[in-house]
């Protein structure tokens, strides 16, 4: 069915001459402007960290310490390169996910409309707009009116007016209406070379820097303590200031988590490729954390909970109607091209019963607006014309002077929870509407749905229904698919506005807009909200929520505006995506304990070492070789097998600066232990003590990893295979320089054995006390 007369006798172009096009003007795309690799890996030099790192090895060449200052600027090198690999591996990742995320247009090619991806649009196509698109090319428009907003294009900030003759240049969000057109350029030869983007190469969000810069604060204070008590000490013994501002400088290097961001990033771009294999296409990489957090799931009703087919379910005519004029005049206010599930229901059903066969000329048509909730046609048959609407009953029963009494009617379908439409109709020669009756269509609720649903409950999730359906229908749904039991009507939004919280199982009669104001008003009572939607009108509170799901079915607005963008219908990929969330939170929550833990024990032991011995109990070189062995060898931690939490998670980051305190005071006693067993008791000169204590801070930064990465005892699962890979060959390289001397004096091998033992007994030990550490600081 084609729009009008206008363009009804086009057939749009064969297939032989789109693809004769597309040789000729290529992918509907731009390419982007790579930026300089070498510029970005330069940037990896400039930054608090590499200063340190590049001013203490001054201080080394100016002291005459050249072998250290060439150890310490190779270190450098190697963790600007890794940091710039990482980087690029994540960007790697979300290229790949904007290849998935695919945005289809609707094409007439050989008089049949159909969906292809944006990329395929070729000069002369005809494609059809309708609100909620992004215009995929530079368009024409031939048919229809709409309302586009163009203002990340032209900086205009109110909507323009566009109807035949007009251009809807590629880009620009249809805000209202639809519309037929031509495409009249493609990729780099539209007018503002804009092509639609739905993937953000997200950065750090704001809240991973929050938490990084949280725990560096707190290191950094402490440190900050240590090194003011080292520098007092020093100008009281006169300690060579060229040899304190080195150790200062590398301590502070120390207890900044120079690895900790490009982890996370590493962490959560590898979470969205896994995602991506089960169709759920993650556009912003802050989702993957927001999805742990999260503690209240809203879910559109339409395509989430139900299966998005709609089938006619009933008619029920009035007056001197039959169901097949009823079902015409529903199937002549409807549009093909829009592709709209009512719209497609009602004429499959009209077709079904041969009723157009012959159409009568249409005049004007206005599509369905989620704010008038009704659909509206005029056309001329036999000389006059009918009007004829199609909406939400409590819509157009509004609008008729006499109506029949159709509450019951209306409750009996809602009741079996049909989605019901009424039909108006206005001929010229009455002049005034007139009901013609009811349509009950039935979206039924998916068969794995109601499961679903309760595997999202044991979450821990609070799970809550968005409707746009009446309170009898949404009820009836509901209770087919287990939710609660408590449905509100919108109004209840209105009302709590000012309240810090809702109590609803199941809101109907919802307006989009209403949507908005649901999620502002449960983040008003300090809740996480995911919230699922699929139109335009959705993409404000799709924006607002800190996870926005948009569905498969859904426009591209929705999807713009979303964090999350489902590939399938149904829950299955949203509870991959919450599982999925979980691991890789309790994966970053055992590398930044881990690292809290580690940076406490440096800082202190360190600190009070030169204190109490009046030496440098280890040296700038062996410091920063030890920040690399701890940091980035256990950057593996994020591939680590784990289990995920079955309910929502919450960054404590004073609980964590608790528990890595009182972790580390443990393994303190072990390193002191060792420290004075190893000066007293086997008389190791200074420069061995450096490398038996160098060796016994990687030894116990591996251990503590095993040690803290189960809430419960070390030995309940079994760690990933990298992360074990990674701590024997971290083991094995530290062990052999401190055997052969390289870098360091040399110790004897049955020394290094012994300290291996005596570090997994003790932490065996700890392990007992872990438990009741985390479980007092409820971190589970």
């Amino acid at each position: 069915m084609t729009n009008n007369k206008m363009i009804k006798n086009i057939l749009g172009l064969s297939n032989e001459e789109a693809h004769k096009r597309f040789l000729q003007y290529g992918l509907n795309e731009i390419k982007e402007q790579n930026q300089n690799q070498f510029l970005l890996l330069l940037n990896k030099f400039w930054s608090p960290v590499p200063w340190m790192l590049e001013v203490t090895i001054i201080l080394q060449l100016f002291i005459g310490k050249f072998d250290e200052a060439i150890i310490i600027a190779a270190l450098l090198v190697f963790n600007s390169l890794l940091s710039y690999f990482q980087e690029e591996r994540a960007n790697k990742a979300l290229i790949l996910l904007k290849q998935h995320l695919s945005i289809q247009a609707r094409v007439l090619r050989h008089s049949q409309w159909q969906l292809i991806p944006i990329q395929e649009l070729v000069p002369g196509d005809v494609v059809h707009l309708r609100m909620g698109d992004i215009s995929p090319a530079d368009i024409r428009i031939l048919e229809g009116k709409i309302l586009i907003d163009q203002s990340i294009l032209t900086g205009e900030s109110l909507p323009i007016e566009s109807d035949i003759g007009t251009i809807a240049y590629s880009g620009a969000i249809i805000n209202r209406g639809e519309a037929t057109g031509e495409v009249i350029a493609t990729g780099k030869n539209t007018y503002f070379g804009k092509t639609v983007e739905l993937v953000q190469v997200a950065k750090s969000s704001s809240h991973i820097k929050n938490i990084i810069f949280t725990i560096v604060k707190y290191l950094v204070i402490t440190d900050i303590f240590f090194v003011a008590c080292v520098i007092v000490y020093a100008l009281l013994t006169k300690l060579p200031f060229t040899e304190v501002l080195p150790y200062i400088l590398i301590l502070l290097v120390a207890s900044i988590p120079v690895a900790l961001p490009a982890t996370f990033t590493l962490a959560t771009a590898m979470g969205a490729m896994l995602l991506a294999r089960r169709g759920v296409l993650v556009t912003h990489l802050t989702a993957i954390e927001e999805a742990a957090t999260m503690d209240i799931l809203c879910l559109d009703k339409t395509g989430t909970i139900t299966q998005n087919q709609l089938k006619l379910a009933a008619l029920k005519p009035f007056s001197s109607y039959t169901e097949d004029s009823l079902l015409f005049l529903a199937a002549i206010a409807s549009d093909e091209s829009t592709q709209d599930p009512i719209d497609k229901a009602i004429l499959f059903a009209a077709q079904s019963r041969n009723l157009l066969t012959t159409m009568p000329e249409r005049i004007k048509f206005i599509p369905f607006d989620p704010t008038y909730k009704r659909t509206e046609a005029v056309f001329n048959q036999k000389g006059k014309e009918i009007r004829v609407l199609k909406g939400a009953p409590d819509i157009i029963i509004n609008l008729i002077p006499n109506t029949p009494n159709i509450s019951e009617e209306i409750y009996k379908m809602a009741h079996m929870g049909h989605r019901i439409l009424a039909v108006a109709v206005e001929s010229e020669q009455r002049g005034i509407l007139e009901f013609a009756g009811l349509i009950a269509l039935y979206d039924p609720p998916r068969a794995d749905s109601k499961s679903l649903i309760k595997s999202l409950k044991e979450f821990g999730l609070k799970i809550c229904m968005v409707t746009g359906d009446g309170i009898v229908t949404a009820k009836a749904i509901a209770n087919m698919v287990g939710m609660g039991k408590k449905v509100c009507s919108a109004s209840i939004i209105q009302n709590e506005m000012k309240s810090d919280g809702l109590d609803c199982d199941v809101f109907a009669g919802m307006f989009p807009e209403n949507k908005f104001q649901l999620v502002q008003i449960l983040q008003k009572g300090n809740h996480i909200v995911g919230m699922t939607g699929d139109g335009v009108n959705d993409a404000p509170a799709l924006k607002q929520a800190e996870v926005g799901i948009a569905v498969s079915n859904a426009t591209d607005v929705a999807k713009a505006a979303a964090s999350i963008v489902l590939t399938e219908s149904g829950l299955n990929g949203l509870q991959f995506a919450i599982e999925t969330s979980r691991r890789i939170y309790q994966r970053m929550l055992t590398y930044t304990l881990n690292k809290i833990i580690k940076s406490l024990e440096i800082i202190v032991f360190l600190s009070l070492g030169v204190m109490l011995t009046g030496n440098f109990i280890i040296t700038p070189l062996l410091i920063v070789l030890l920040l690399f062995a701890n940091d980035f060898m256990t950057m593996s931690i994020a591939t680590d097998n784990v289990t995920y939490s079955h309910k929502p998670e919450h960054w404590h980051i004073s609980n964590l600066m608790m528990i890595g305190a009182i972790i580390a005071a443990l393994i303190l006693l072990l390193s002191f232990s060792v420290f004075f067993y190893g000066k007293y008791v086997l008389h190791l000169t200074l420069p061995q003590l450096q490398t038996l204590i160098f060796v016994m801070l990687v030894f116990t930064g591996q251990g503590n990893i095993y040690l803290i990465r189960e809430r419960k005892h070390f030995w309940n699962s079994l760690p990933g295979k990298w992360l074990i890979l990674s701590s024997l060959l971290d083991i094995s390289i530290v062990s052999t320089l401190a055997i052969r001397g390289i870098l360091m004096t040399p110790l004897q091998p049955l020394l290094i054995v012994k300290l291996l033992a005596i570090v997994i007994v003790y932490l065996v030990a700890i392990d007992f006390l872990k438990i009741r550490i985390f479980s007092h600081f409820n971190v589970h």
